[in-house]
């Protein structure tokens, strides 16, 4: 488990998810899990995420190593934008998950690009590999993915 600890600088009033995600490589949806648990904690206490950060408060996480997962190459159809041996661009369709997530294993982007590319950069590490950038759930649009890391 690895600890983090921030002093915070400046009386900002932003909220503590958006804070650490700020300041740290956390994603605001990893700090509000880590808010649920009671992994962070303010001047020792625990918070609530949308507790707002005063200059001077003691920001603490307890940040659990992530848990490494099984992706499954899945035949899900992939309209194809451009591709060449080192980057693929997607359109992806609303609705569709771009990388696994708590409790969503399956039928994302990623598993579809796994099945296509076979193997894709691990830059981004194993939950998301090869993703450049992403884009919400419900949204329509172009995804760049790299199929090696020197792309």
């Amino acid at each position: 488990m690895a600890k983090l600890r921030f002093e915070a600088a400046e009386d900002s009033g932003v909220r503590i998810d958006r804070y650490l995600s700020d300041v740290s490589d956390l994603s605001r949806s990893r700090v509000q899990a880590l808010v649920k648990d009671g992994l962070i904690t303010v001047n020792g206490k625990p918070v609530k995420s949308s507790y707002a950060v005063c200059a001077g408060d003691i920001i603490e996480a307890d940040v659990p190593e992530d848990q490494p997962m099984d992706l499954q190459p899945e035949n899900i159809p992939l309209d194809i934008l451009y591709e060449d041996e080192d980057v693929i661009v997607i359109n992806k369709p609303k609705g569709m998950i771009v990388h696994p997530a708590s409790g969503i294993y399956t039928g994302t982007l990623v598993n579809a690009l796994l099945y296509h590319c076979k193997d894709l950069s691990g830059i981004n590490g194993v939950i998301r590999p090869g993703i450049v950038h992403r884009i919400d759930k419900d949204t329509t649009g172009c995804i760049v993915a790299c199929k090696n890391d020197f792309a």
